[in-house]
């Protein structure tokens, strides 16, 4: 059970939800000292693991039909897994969600709207009558979600809203992410009547949009600092070249955890880096 629990909450993705708590840390803390603090530390934690069986608790409840025909969860050995239908899975998916109910009260109400966001982003993407995933264009925009970690973490320690362009360039970001990860279930989709914005462009517009997404979010982080902006501008470079290279997407897809993780520690440097007055 716990090996299942542990595959069902995805954890080469731990560092999506987990890894922009690192970031709005480290941007906005005014001292060493509040990298030490406890509620960054909590927050870190409850994204890491929690927060992940939660949101693909819930996508993979509502997702066992169509998942029957999705060869990513192919069974034993799979990087993911069909939904066991156990009443002890649902309590514990449950659980986890009721848990992050804690974060409110430790946290400063500036936080608040990024916490409520990203529950009710994470339960409606998946759970109907929203069910935003089966929806095209809504299937992208509510991957917002997955900034909105950092966005808290940011608003907590700081006591402030993080920098519209960070948000928005943030939000972009997911949204590519989101559409290119939609990619590989294009078939099976169409397959099982699931209609989302990969079904409806087809692979190669697909391919645009996300590569628009990206470049207007490297634009915006541009804004901040031109640095953050040229290194986000690596998504539409890899895109291009991975496309060009004719690289098959399942493959390319899988990469994805790798860059992510690379992208996210340069940015997290960079802000430290900034705090001990090393960069500036």
């Amino acid at each position: 059970m716990l090996r299942y629990l542990l595959t069902l909450s995805r954890p080469r993705f731990w560092l999506y939800t987990a890894g922009p708590v690192l970031v709005g840390v480290a941007y906005a803390a005014g001292a060493v000292s509040d990298l030490l603090a406890p509620l960054p530390a909590l927050l870190f934690v409850y994204f890491l693991l929690p927060a992940n069986v939660y949101l693909y608790g819930i996508n993979d409840r509502f997702d066992r039909e169509i998942d029957a025909e999705n060869p990513k969860k192919s069974g034993e050995g799979s990087p993911e897994a069909r939904w066991r239908n156990s009443s002890m899975v649902t309590a514990v998916v449950a659980a986890a969600g009721l848990l992050g109910l804690v974060l409110f009260p430790l946290t400063p109400r500036v936080a608040w709207p990024y916490l409520a966001g990203f529950f009710a982003l994470a339960t409606a993407y998946s759970a109907p009558p929203l069910r935003f995933k089966a929806r095209p264009l809504l299937d992208s925009l509510s991957n917002g979600l997955y900034m909105l970690p950092g966005a808290a973490a940011y608003a907590a320690l700081a006591g402030t809203h993080p920098p519209a362009a960070a948000l928005v360039g943030g939000w972009l970001w997911t949204m590519g992410m989101h559409t290119y990860s939609a990619v590989p279930d294009i078939e099976p989709d169409r397959a099982a009547g699931v209609d989302t914005t990969a079904t409806a462009l087809g692979e190669a517009r697909t391919y645009l949009y996300c590569g628009a997404c990206w470049a207007l979010a490297a634009v915006a982080f541009g804004l901040l600092d031109v640095r953050l902006g040229a290194l986000l501008g690596v998504y539409p470079v890899f895109l291009l070249g991975t496309v060009a290279a004719g690289v098959d997407v399942d493959r390319a897809y899988w990469w994805f955890p790798f860059v992510n993780g690379v992208v996210g520690m340069l940015m997290t440097f960079g802000g430290l880096l900034g705090l001990v007055g090393v960069l500036p």
